[in-house]
């Protein structure tokens, strides 16, 4: 569950637990393709594996490029993370960083599915927080994850985004700032979370809100 990269540096660290339970602050990313449930409901079989397969290729070149942590990826859902299970000192601007080039890619898929009659979108979201992470699962199959308010918000987020969005919380932006440009996303009211929660959109690189 790591990419080449991250695998080779926990085999070379001398701390021997790197992956024990623990707590640390994360950039958690949340991505998926918008419409692809409706459209997995219609299509052949071939042509909804496909789409995936080139959605994948296309995501995996950024991960291994920004060295993330894939969390999870279920269908056409990704979550990934940075700043465990090795520290990453601007994990916040890696991870905005990751979603923009993760977005300019899907955007050329987008525009070549759409000429073959595909209405594909791409969503992301992004908060920066302390999470618990750890091996979870059964005695037979387990994964490296990460759990916690951080990793719910990220995952909110993302389900409020609109193709083409990068949304992040406030947090990130403080980590960021200087880095990428955003714009006001309004205040969303996010299931599990008793208070509005500030998001706002990326714009492009740059600084400062727009």
């Amino acid at each position: 569950y790591f990419s080449p990269h991250l695998a080779e540096q926990i085999i070379a660290s001398k701390d021997g637990n790197l992956t024990g339970s623990h707590r640390r602050e994360i950039s958690v990313v949340f991505c998926d393709l918008r419409n692809f449930t409706e459209f997995s409901s219609v299509a052949e079989p071939e042509e909804a594996m496909r789409v995936l397969e080139q959605y994948y290729i296309a995501l995996g070149t950024q991960l291994r490029l920004f060295e993330a942590t894939i969390g999870v990826f279920a269908g056409d859902g990704l979550m990934a993370y940075f700043n465990d299970p090795l520290p990453c000192p601007d994990h916040a601007v890696r991870a905005v960083q990751m979603a923009m080039a993760m977005q300019e890619d899907m955007g050329k898929l987008i525009e070549g599915w759409t000429k073959h009659g595909l209405n594909l979108g791409f969503g992301v979201g992004i908060s920066t927080g302390y999470a618990t992470l750890g091996h979870i699962g059964t005695e037979d199959q387990f994964h490296y994850t990460a759990i916690g308010a951080v990793v719910n918000l990220s995952s909110r987020l993302w389900d409020s985004a609109r193709s083409g969005d990068i949304l992040i919380t406030e947090a990130v932006y403080a980590e960021a700032e200087g880095s990428v440009a955003v714009e006001p996303a309004g205040e969303h009211t996010l299931k599990g979370f008793p208070n509005p929660v500030t998001a706002l959109r990326v714009v492009g690189i740059g600084e400062g809100i727009n």
